[in-house]
């Protein structure tokens, strides 16, 4: 049985027509699988993050009634540095609780001045480990913070991209929050050598 040139040349387009949209969904299910793992590498930076956010703030309470026997008159920032520690506890999504730690590090940064003139408190061997376990914190923020902002970065310019652009609408994905310094850590400390 011969098949007539018309029907052989059917054949041929209905194969490439479907040889195409296979390739296309393959390229979709590539991207898309893609756009998810970023999107979860995101997520497990973040818990990183979270994760230590939280070793500092269960830090705090301790660092500051080692400081509030010193500096009782400080009792406004007492107040401001537990409220913001309640809103990052009750902070649901990711740019809630980005904002409720950078109001924690304002609050820290005031404290750790406010500890600087009573030379007293750095003769407490308590409050020296509590300082060391807070810079050691701190640390780990940071470079949690570092991992974090790369994934934003890789995912962002990924679905920023043409076509994936396109394809990441479709599929829902947004852009990220980076985890910025707070505009009060990058301003110049004032350095007073006269006392």
């Amino acid at each position: 049985m011969a098949l007539s040139k018309g029907c052989l040349f059917g054949l041929v387009a209905v194969a490439i027509i479907a040889f195409i949209i296979l390739l296309f969904g393959g390229y979709l299910m590539i991207k898309y699988n893609q756009m998810v793992k970023l999107d979860e590498s995101i997520n497990g930076a973040w818990a990183d993050v979270d994760n230590q956010l939280l070793r500092r703030n269960d830090l705090i309470p301790n660092l500051v009634e080692t400081v509030k026997g010193y500096a009782s008159h400080e009792k406004e920032l007492f107040e401001h540095l537990a409220d913001a520690r309640a809103s990052y506890a009750g902070a649901g999504n990711i740019p809630d609780k980005i904002y409720a730690a950078n109001e924690i590090s304002g609050f820290l940064s005031r404290l750790l001045v406010v500890m600087e003139n009573y030379p007293q408190l750095k003769a407490i061997e308590s409050f020296n480990r509590l300082m060391d376990e807070l810079a050691g914190t701190e640390n780990r923020i940071a470079v949690a913070r570092r991992r974090y902002n790369e994934r934003v970065r890789e995912f962002n310019t990924m679905i920023r991209g043409f076509p994936t652009r396109f394809l990441a609408g479709l599929f829902g994905f947004q852009e990220k929050e980076y985890f910025e310094i707070p505009k009060e850590a990058k301003a110049v400390p004032e350095v007073n050598f006269e006392e």
